[in-house]
């Protein structure tokens, strides 16, 4: 699958507003068979969008690795009808090594393009399992490449952001739920609660805690250690505590 094109364009702008950035792996095979314009328009178009470019022995033809997420491509630059149980059976191959794994091929002409769908019937591929992106040109297959790399690790962001306040959330939540807690122990306020959190812990560490312990960790007074210590063991402390 050589390609002879020579192509003299070169981006000047990242994907979008929020920039590229990641590492792009290629195959040493796949280079080798490519024309030494395209490897430098590919060169020059991850740098200017803040990519690192590795030469390596991988299976698929790129894997890109951006904001914690991994993407491989098979990249068909030519659709040699000769090659084309080859195309396929590696496509077959691949789908099970890699969970996203896209299949970016060249169709410059009709006839290349029934070609490509013929052969899609003919070899069973099932719909979105891989995912095929069909183009016009070698540059833009790259560049679709970039972006869908880009906007997984962009999403792979946003959900991770999502979780992190999620999380937070529920810290938030159990702090809440502490303070009101503990805070139902007659005399105790939230600056005791906020005390007996950091020096003893779990309201379960409290329950246990002695006098002393808590007078010791603590900068609450004796009296205040003597109610904590009391609300958990006696009960006309626990079965009758106020709510704030």
């Amino acid at each position: 699958m050589a390609n002879t094109k020579a192509t003299s364009q070169i981006p000047s702008r990242a994907i979008n507003s929020g920039g590229g950035g990641g590492v792009c792996m290629m195959s040493n095979t796949w280079r080798d068979e490519q024309h030494p314009s395209f490897i430098n328009f590919i060169s020059t178009f991850l740098t200017a969008n803040a990519f690192r470019l590795n030469f390596v022995p991988i299976a698929p033809d790129f894997i890109f690795n951006c904001g914690g997420s991994s993407v491989a491509f098979i990249f068909v630059t030519s659709l040699d009808p000769t090659c084309i149980s080859q195309i396929f059976g590696r496509v077959q191959k691949l789908k099970l090594q890699f969970a996203n794994l896209y299949v970016v091929i060249t169709l410059p002409t009709k006839e290349k393009n029934d070609l490509f769908v013929r052969s899609y019937f003919k070899f069973e591929m099932e719909l979105g399992k891989p995912t095929f992106v069909l183009v016009k040109d070698l540059e833009m297959g790259f560049e679709k490449m970039v972006k869908i790399a880009h906007s997984r690790g962009v999403c792979k962001r946003e959900d991770a952001t999502a979780k992190l306040k999620a999380e937070r959330k529920q810290i938030v939540q159990a702090v809440n739920v502490f303070q009101r807690v503990v805070t139902s122990i007659p005399g105790i306020d939230n600056h005791d609660a906020n005390a007996l959190n950091q020096a003893i812990g779990s309201i379960e560490a409290i329950s246990k805690a002695s006098k002393e312990q808590i007078l010791e960790n603590t900068d609450l007074s004796a009296d205040k250690a003597e109610v904590v210590s009391r609300f958990f063991r006696d009960p006309k402390f626990y079965l009758s505590p106020k709510i704030n």
